[in-house]
């Protein structure tokens, strides 16, 4: 599914070519918390009476099949 056209994927790499590598790497560090925040919450939602060890769980089983199906 295509996100961005193309002019708003070269302001966004305009943007990002004038962060610092420090920029950039707090800004990937704050969408991975934000993703796993998001899919958290989808979880609850799915599952409203699982206990969070519960929902826990089923985070990490998903979390390590996506790691291990090359993604």
């Amino acid at each position: 599914m295509e996100t961005m056209d193309k002019q708003t994927h070269r302001e966004y790499i305009k943007i990002l070519k004038k962060m610092t590598p420090q920029q950039r790497l707090l800004r990937a560090m704050e969408l991975s918390d934000l993703t796993k925040s998001l899919f958290i919450t989808g979880l609850k939602l799915r599952y409203p009476d699982y206990t969070e060890g519960e929902i826990k769980n089923i985070y990490i089983e998903k979390i390590s099949r996506c790691r291990n199906s090359g993604y």
